[in-house]
């Protein structure tokens, strides 16, 4: 009997630890008016494909996704990339259909360009008019593209810059300019962005170019100081996993997103930052609606969703980027209000760019220089080594062939 009480109480423990936190959760309270607004919408038994960048949505002190669930009754599939170009590549392959992405900048302008993505009826989403600073974010969206309003096709969910990331430990003097990620010293303690335009932007600013340049040498010179510094670059350029290298101290410099230094800086204060002299990228993601939706009133609701003041700031201080949402930007417990890497002042970013979209042959140019700077000086090498393995496999063919004749020749006689 005893031992039936023991192990009864033994897997009462261990389901308890699969049961509990589902019920730890606390749910947020949403106005009466709220929560009537986004029943009525008649989501019950839907589902929506969220594609967004990895680790950029709340998901532990508010489950932001299992909120919407529990608000329209809608089934969120709920998938990242850690990239603008892999979002594009698996965007523009056909093999999914998202009702909800999250691009960048320029990639919103392609996206628009190449009919990806349709327009947003804003009165599906009156959050919108509520809560959108548009005085101080109402200007990134004011372009068009081939005669067509950007701000017809975006929300903006986030603004951020690029920075420059550093460890005290062992960087003792301030750096001021990128030029220190090419200091012979710090060889094998640097980590780059894995993604063409961000790294090849740091090349730019070097080199004084207009980072949406379309003249091919400039595209070169920018290549060949990228592979003056390849071999300064730990063994891969890094995305997300900028986090654990930095943060466990291996690594002197990285390049990055500023919101992320916040993050990084919590789990290890060793860490500083800078935003270089040259200028850095000034940047938004916004969410869209891709044209082959099958959810459309599912994505208008979510994306209005994600401007709900409690989810709004939920996710601002999750993810540590700067938000366009007034009603958190007046909150008095927003604690990221301060920090001047989140949101710097005008002298910080005094020479900062932002990407448009690019023609697609300046495209292909630069994506076949990127895999050459990647490539490294070890390319030649690794392209004669093969040749070496096709040319001795070849070789071993005709040996054995000369060999089975030379045998045959001897048993027939």
């Amino acid at each position: 009997m005893k031992k039936f009480l023991a192990f009864l109480l033994t897997l009462v423990i261990l389901l308890s630890a699969f049961v509990l936190p589902s019920f730890a959760y606390d749910y947020i309270e949403f106005s009466d008016e709220t929560v009537e607004y986004y029943k009525s919408l008649g989501l019950q038994g839907t589902k929506l494909n969220v594609y967004n960048w990895g680790e950029y949505i709340s998901d532990e002190e508010v489950d932001v996704v299992k909120e919407f669930e529990r608000l329209t009754g809608c089934t969120v599939n709920y998938t990242t990339f850690e990239s603008n170009e892999n979002m594009y590549s698996k965007l523009s392959g056909g093999g999914v259909s998202y009702d909800v992405i999250v691009p960048s900048d320029y990639v919103v302008e392609k996206l628009i360009t190449e009919g990806m993505i349709q327009k947003i009826d804003f009165n599906n989403i009156p959050n919108y008019a509520k809560y959108f600073d548009s005085e101080q974010y109402g200007y990134l969206l004011e372009d068009e593209v081939n005669g067509e309003a950007i701000k017809d096709y975006a929300v903006i969910y986030n603004v951020g810059t690029t920075i420059l990331i550093y460890n005290t430990k062992y960087v003792e003097e301030k750096p001021d300019s990128w030029s220190v990620l090419w200091d012979e010293q710090y060889k094998g303690k640097v980590l780059m962005f894995n993604n063409p335009r961000d790294t090849f932007a740091i090349a730019q600013f070097m080199l004084g170019q207009d980072l949406n340049s379309t003249d091919p040498a400039d595209w070169d010179a920018a290549a060949e100081l990228l592979k003056e510094q390849r071999e300064k670059v730990q063994p891969s350029y890094v995305m997300d996993e900028v986090f654990v290298k930095m943060e466990s101290g291996d690594y002197y410099f990285a390049a990055y997103y500023a919101g992320d230094y916040e993050l990084m800086y919590e789990n290890n204060s060793d860490l500083d930052y800078v935003f270089p002299k040259e200028g850095v990228n000034s940047f938004y993601d916004a969410f869209c609606i891709p044209t082959a939706t099958q959810n459309k009133k599912g994505a208008e609701a979510f994306i209005n969703f994600m401007m709900e003041p409690e989810i709004a700031l939920a996710n601002a201080e999750y993810i540590y980027y700067a938000t366009p949402n007034k009603a958190v930007l007046e909150n008095d417990e927003y604690s990221l209000a301060d920090s001047r890497a989140v949101y710097p002042e005008d002298s910080d970013i005094a020479h900062s760019q932002t990407f448009h979209n690019l023609p697609n042959e300046t495209l292909q140019y630069m994506n076949t220089l990127w895999m050459k700077v990647k490539g490294g000086n070890n390319s030649e090498w690794i392209y004669r080594i093969f040749f070496i393995c096709v040319a001795t496999i070849f070789a071993i063919i005709i040996i054995t062939v000369i060999r089975k004749r030379e045998m045959k020749k001897y048993y027939d006689i």
